[in-house]
């Protein structure tokens, strides 16, 4: 079965997996915006990945837009946050991005967050975050807040290829089909 990797990234956690898993399965690896919709129908394993952004898996509307025409595809969908991910995320990426679709294998990996390399709008938003994450009493704060804080000083990059290895896995399964 012929697969394609596509994907969407802002500051590069994203393409790196991407180019990962492209070399793992040995296949063609593009950004969403460099390949047409008539070009994805010719892949039978279309593996998407983008990047979380207030629950909204970035690029992902391009698949969607169109997901009827995916219908007899295997679209397997990886995206990539900071945060540990826990059920409450979990169920708003889920709302946002993957209403009325079950055929869709989806997986979450961690990627990396430099605030110093933010563009002058990523680090306004990012600071406006900061202080809603600050309010809270430390004694309150979860394990992703305390991360998420500690990140603004220090970089941090939780990218590995080992955390590809589940989606390896899953589209080699499908070969096997």
């Amino acid at each position: 079965m012929k697969s394609i990797v596509v994907y969407e990234s802002r500051y590069g956690s994203t393409e790196k997996y991407a180019k990962w898993i492209g070399e793992e399965l040995d296949c063609r690896v593009s950004q969403i915006d460099d390949i047409s919709t008539v070009d994805l129908l010719n892949y039978d394993n279309i593996i998407f990945g983008g990047w979380l952004h207030a629950g909204t898996i970035k690029g992902f509307k391009n698949i969607y837009k169109e997901i009827d025409k995916f219908k007899s595809k295997n679209l397997i969908v990886f995206y990539v946050g900071l945060s540990i991910m826990d059920d409450k995320i979990y169920e708003e990426v889920k709302k946002n991005n993957f209403k009325d679709l079950d055929n869709i294998k989806e997986f979450y990996l961690r990627g990396a967050f430099n605030y110093k390399s933010l563009t002058v709008t990523d680090k306004l938003m990012m600071n406006m975050f900061k202080r809603i994450l600050k309010r809270q009493k430390k004694e309150e704060m979860d394990e992703n807040t305390k991360g998420m804080l500690d990140a603004y000083v220090t970089p941090v990059d939780f990218t590995d290829k080992e955390n590809i290895k589940p989606i390896i896995k899953s589209v080699k399964e499908i070969n096997l089909q």
